[in-house]
């Protein structure tokens, strides 16, 4: 009996050293000219303000975004993939500027914090989610140009997908002609 429970006792402990470790999520791209923005399809780069980037299981590229909102919009819509090894924005506290935002300074979207609801305007023309590392300079952005700060997890659905403000169509998908109407 008691050569058993050591046997199975082994067994549990050998498991334990052979069990792997969560993978440690890849690190992000830098930024360059061969960035094409999943929605848009154009060069990120040709956008003001931040950008994201999402690594995902069953590709070797990322896929890009000309800004940050386009990113998470990603993420919350159902037919995206969900594969998602990493989420990285631009952290806005390091960037040079708003026009350059830096192709370097990014930050893990689920550890980053969110200016949302004001004036800043994102690459594609529509209210952005500004990201930043830090809080501190969140709430310095958030005094300067309004919004509320607010982490990844409560980062309002409503906002990021809301009408006419959403993601474009991919670039492979033909837009709806748009309705005449009589004069």
């Amino acid at each position: 009996m008691r050569t058993a429970l050591a046997a199975a006792l082994a067994l549990l402990l050998l498991a334990g050293c052979n069990a792997q470790k969560p993978a440690e999520a890849p690190k992000p791209f830098a930024l360059d000219q061969q960035a094409i923005g999943h929605y848009c399809g154009m060069n990120v780069l040709e956008h003001p303000g931040p950008k994201g980037q999402i690594i995902l299981q069953s590709r070797i590229d990322p896929v890009w975004f000309s800004s940050a909102r386009d990113a998470l919009a990603y993420t919350m819509l159902p037919e995206e993939p969900k594969d998602i090894l990493a989420i990285y924005v631009s952290d806005m506290g390091k960037a040079p500027s708003w026009d350059k935002p830096g192709a370097e300074n990014w930050v893990d979207a689920r550890k980053a914090w969110f200016v949302i609801g004001g004036s800043a305007k994102g690459g594609m023309g529509v209210p952005e989610a500004v990201p930043f590392s830090d809080r501190a300079a969140a709430e310095r952005f958030a005094r300067e140009k309004g919004g509320a700060v607010v982490d990844f997890a409560d980062v309002p659905r409503d906002q990021i997908l809301a009408a006419g403000a959403e993601a474009p169509p991919p670039a492979d998908e033909p837009e709806a002609a748009p309705a005449h109407t009589a004069h």
